[in-house]
């Protein structure tokens, strides 16, 4: 409150103009912590107002008030459950748009076909939420599925939602691709990256570079499969890979890359910062059992269970049709910040 009282009066202070940069700072400031305060502060009256309206109805019976209060209870709880999710997404780059990638584990065919699944689940949940979305790259398997994927997802806090799920996915199913119909155990790992803001610099060392080019595969038009404009990119001291193939240019596919490559090795440093064991390639998890974050079960009953929190769901339809927000509001709330799941 001091804060904003003291930003409010330097605002309204004579020259405060003549520093362009550090004005925009401050009023940047100022509406940040008015986004936090002011909910806090209609919430706290509407608590006091229920408050005298609860001491009414202990003083005189009236059914038609209780309902209303009831009512208006159940609303304020709503509103509570909204800014507390809130306040779990303080980590430094929650705020940003995220990069996020999909490879399936071993398996070949079913695992393909289960990452173009969570592909999906994920294309459904950012369209439910209203967010935009870009596919960077797309590598279509031969038979069905795909070799892996990476989306753009921009929207309000995206990636400090979508953080929630960085991990090994299982899915149980009796398998489509099976002619004795039997059930099978397939696995795709999510990885979750920020997407950085121009004055964030990375130093990236061009020596440090491989680059590759070939030709795209799958669909794209004719002009993108007859010319070898996709572009791979490998960071030879990380041996971090980006790739992309969805433009026709190959100086666009270069740029993309590179805004790829400049994310993933950010996520790198934040998590070496943070002193974690191993860098964010290193720490990939093997993708296979004993390392999931989730289970989907089609067979032989319906099931979703998140193992870091234990919420569960039988309704694995709504699940892939990207209904995820209880498995992200509970990761949120158990893990917080950063998110150490």
């Amino acid at each position: 409150m001091e804060r904003i009282r003291a930003l409010d009066e330097e605002m309204a202070s004579q020259g405060f103009w003549d520093n362009g940069e550090e004005a925009r700072r401050l009023i940047a400031e100022a509406n940040g912590l008015k986004e936090w305060v002011e909910p806090w502060r209609g919430l706290s009256a509407k608590a006091g107002e229920l408050g005298e309206l609860g001491e009414l109805l202990g003083e005189e019976e009236d059914p038609d008030l209780a309902r209303e209060l009831e009512s208006e209870i159940r609303l304020l709880e709503s509103e509570l459950g909204v800014l507390e999710l809130r306040t779990m997404l303080q980590g430094e780059d929650d705020h940003r748009e995220a990069m996020l990638t999909i490879h399936p584990g071993a398996g070949g065919l079913e695992s393909q076909d289960w990452a173009e699944m969570l592909s999906r689940m994920y294309v459904r949940w950012a369209e439910r939420r209203g967010f935009a979305l870009k596919v960077l790259d797309l590598q279509p398997a031969e038979e069905a599925g795909i070799k892996s994927v990476t989306l753009e997802i921009s929207g309000d806090h995206a990636y400090g939602y979508l953080k929630a799920e960085r991990g090994v996915h299982r899915l149980v199913r009796i398998s489509p691709f099976d002619s004795q119909s039997r059930r099978h155990t397939s696995f795709a790992s999510v990885f979750v990256y920020p997407v950085l803001d121009e004055e964030i610099a990375i130093d990236i060392d061009e020596s440090h570079l491989r680059v590759d080019t070939f030709r795209a595969s799958g669909a794209g038009g004719q002009h993108v499969n007859k010319t070898d404009s996709a572009i791979r990119i490998t960071h030879i001291p990380t041996g971090i890979v980006v790739s992309c193939q969805q433009e026709r240019s190959q100086h666009k596919n270069r740029s993309t890359a590179m805004k790829m490559l400049r994310a993933a090795l950010y996520q790198r440093a934040r998590e070496e910062k943070k002193r974690e064991k191993e860098a964010l390639e290193s720490s990939k998890t093997e993708i296979g059992w004993g390392n999931q974050i989730r289970s989907y079960v089609l067979a032989p009953y319906t099931m979703v269970n998140d193992h870091r929190t234990e919420v569960k769901t039988g309704n694995v339809s709504a699940v892939m049709d990207g209904a995820l927000d209880p498995f992200i509001e509970a990761y949120l709330k158990k893990f917080g910040g950063d998110g150490a799941g």
